[in-house]
């Protein structure tokens, strides 16, 4: 499961995350090197879970660790560094996101006569990700189809708690939001879904 939940033991920063940053800070090599080793495959699989293409994925990836790396001396300190750099994986996958679909539109007259390469990218069969075990790989195809259609928050959050494996709380804190909040976006998410795939069936029976 690719989650940082494990590392998220407490909404402020403990001992070992204060002095990681002091290090960052002061632009220890060493220091962002061990950044990478803990938080590598866990953003690399978020992005996986957002963006559904390796190679989309490893790049985003490498904007999110340089992002760290521009901002780390700015970071307030009013949560982990495990939230904060979940928060800037978000944005960025987001962004990406926004990207494609920019070029998407930019592109639609050639849409117009089949399925396109992007949209072959967007919704590959053989992506692996911890969190993904369905088999079937159509079922992950329309699944994911739908999940897109979905408002930003509603997908936000029921990525983070059914793809990435979140608790309520962790996903309150990376969205800034509360709990019952997060409560609602994934009951309006799940039955969005439900009808969307409801209908999806029905069309194709």
């Amino acid at each position: 499961m690719a989650n940082f939940a494990n590392l998220e033991n407490k909404s402020y920063m403990d001992h070992a995350d204060a002095a990681l940053l002091e290090r960052l800070v002061s632009k220890e090599e060493r220091a962002f090197r061990e950044l990478m080793d803990d938080y590598g495959k866990r953003v690399y699989n978020t992005c996986l879970g957002f963006l559904k293409n390796e190679e989309d994925a490893e790049d985003v990836t490498q904007e999110v660790f340089i992002e760290v790396f521009k901002s780390i001396a700015s970071f307030e300190r009013k949560s982990s560094v495990s939230t904060w750099i979940y928060r800037i994986t978000i944005t960025k996958c987001l962004d990406h996101q926004k990207a494609a679909k920019a070029k998407k539109r930019f592109a639609f007259v050639q849409s117009l006569f089949g399925l396109n390469d992007e949209e072959h990218r967007a919704l590959p069969n053989d992506m692996k990700h911890p969190g993904i075990v369905l088999e079937d790989k159509e079922r992950v195809k329309i699944l994911f189809q739908a999940i897109e259609s979905l408002g930003e928050n509603q997908r936000i959050a029921f990525t983070l708690c059914n793809v990435e494996g979140l608790t309520y709380k962790e996903i309150a804190e990376v969205m800034e939001i509360s709990v019952a909040s997060v409560e609602s976006l994934l009951f309006r998410a799940k039955k969005n879904l439900q009808t969307k795939l409801e209908n999806y069936y029905k069309k194709n029976k």
